[in-house]
């Protein structure tokens, strides 16, 4: 079943309907299983191709029975280890012998998003950090939740236990914002998705065509600069729709961006994008390793620079996590790089600026606009790894030449320098506008209900009259290949 799709969403009121028959726990928690499993027999009814899954989400549960509260501290880190290693195999990356992978097909759609929530069912029950045992069925239900399942976002445990005891309430008002985010979620995906997708290909496809070098520079550029746009509409439309539907059923998933390309540096941007992935592996990942290293630092002055080696291990393994290939391999090198070099250079101008002058240096409009103008064309470029390969990307560099290179990058650079800069600037006018009908109330008008409810009925005939016209469906969710 393909999220987002009129189909999807008439699963999920038929579901919601049935789940608001009876507030009784154990209805829902039925209700709420019998969808999680449907959704999933959705991708395969093969029982042998659905195997493999239920076997991996079996050893998590095991292994967080026989290791919760402290006990068996070996067989946790080798029970730790082997879910790890289970992934990897099931995921078929390629430091495992290819001759070990299973000879027949099965369902991998949701199961790198199942991989964040067992091990941290595992490690936070080892931990004791998790009241109440789990049961099979909130388990289950926690590790398939259908709204969360093809593309996250990573929800925790604890979180999700509250919602399904004490369900989140939903007003007329809340079931409001939720249409709204469904019909905003939808539309970023199908028409704005959608025509960014064209455009970017628009522009691979007439690189190759031009003559001169200045054609090419702006090809070269075009096609640099518009996936990032793209994957954000794409995969943050899929985070909005996904929430709304949720909505309906008690749950309030975590948000998963907040205007990452407003972000003035690096470090602040994978804060903002993807924010559940980045948050799990600061947990797990960044934490344990800063503990671990400055527990062995005796000069307070080398502590710094343990965050630095921190964040690259971290953030290289984001974009591993990402691909089994070696384009994704180096496109965690360009990330853990990127957030590494970002808190190195920190530590440096502090050191030399001191703290009152680097707070200085970055309140400077013109070093703003230029930090998220270098945020996104580092971005941009390292999406390169994430979406093409090796030998696409050669033939994108022989094409435009070492100078034409340089060339779209700097223009990349200047354009999001200034783009990004006139958004933050009309976004703040915009906001400063503001009206009420109680004078005591006043509120901007750009975010009240009325102009929000004009605009959700806009979206929604635009997207379905575009639909009607053109009949081609949504381009798919990137993320969900993950």
């Amino acid at each position: 079943m393909i999220v987002p799709s009129p189909q999807f969403l008439g699963f999920a009121a038929a579901a919601a309907i049935f789940y608001h028959l009876s507030s009784a726990i154990r209805w829902r928690q039925a209700i709420l299983l019998a969808t999680n499993l449907l959704f999933l027999v959705s991708f395969s009814h093969d029982p042998v191709a659905l195997a493999p899954f239920a076997g991996f989400l079996l050893i998590g549960y095991c292994s967080y029975r026989f290791t919760r509260g402290g006990r068996y501290p070996a067989l946790f880190v080798a029970l730790l280890v082997m879910t790890l290693l289970v992934f990897c195999w099931l995921k078929r990356y390629s430091f495992i012998p290819s001759v070990s992978f299973l000879p027949f097909p099965y369902l991998l759609v949701g199961l790198s998003y199942v991989f964040f929530r067992v091990m941290h069912v595992i490690i936070d029950g080892h931990q004791d950090a998790i009241d109440e045992p789990i049961g099979w069925l909130s388990y289950v239900n926690y590790t398939l939740n259908f709204t969360s399942l093809v593309s996250g976002p990573i929800q925790r445990y604890q979180d999700y236990s509250r919602m399904e005891t004490s369900p989140v309430p939903l007003t007329l008002v809340d079931a409001g914002r939720a249409v709204e985010r469904i019909v905003v979620g939808y539309f970023k995906i199908s028409i704005v998705g959608m025509v960014l997708l064209a455009l970017q290909h628009q522009a691979i496809s007439s690189l190759g065509t031009r003559v001169t070098l200045g054609g090419r520079v702006l090809d070269a550029a075009l096609l640099v600069a518009i996936y990032p746009i793209f994957l954000y509409f794409n995969f943050s439309g899929y985070i909005d729709f996904v929430h709304g539907v949720a909505r309906f059923f008690g749950i309030d998933l975590p948000e998963n961006f907040d205007r990452p390309f407003s972000s003035e540096n690096f470090l602040t941007f994978w804060s903002r994008w993807h924010i559940t992935l980045s948050n799990w592996l600061k947990t797990y990942v960044y934490n344990p390793l800063m503990m671990a290293g400055l527990a062995r630092i005796t000069r307070p002055a080398l502590a710094p620079y343990v965050a630095v080696f921190g964040f690259f291990v971290t953030f290289f393994l984001v974009g591993l996590w990402h691909g089994q290939t070696s384009e994704f391999i180096f496109f965690g090198v360009t990330q853990g790089g990127g957030v590494a070099l970002n808190k190195l250079y920190q530590i440096v101008a502090a050191n030399r600026l001191g703290r009152a002058g680097y707070r200085a240096l970055c309140s400077n409009p013109i070093y703003i606009a230029a930090s998220r103008g270098l945020t996104f064309t580092w971005f941009a470029v390292t999406l390169l790894w994430f979406w093409s390969n090796w030998m696409q990307i050669g033939t994108f560099a022989s094409t435009v030449g070492g100078a034409g290179t340089v060339l779209a990058c700097l223009a990349v650079f200047v354009g999001a320098s200034v783009v990004l800069a006139a958004k933050e600037a009309l976004r703040a006018l915009l906001l400063r506008v503001s009206w009420s009908v109680d004078p005591d109330e006043r509120e901007p008008v750009l975010l009240s209900r009325y102009l929000r409810t004009a605009w959700s009925t806009a979206l929604v005939v635009i997207t379905v009259g575009v639909n009607v016209i053109l009949a081609s469906p949504a381009p798919d969710i990137v993320y969900r290949t993950f």
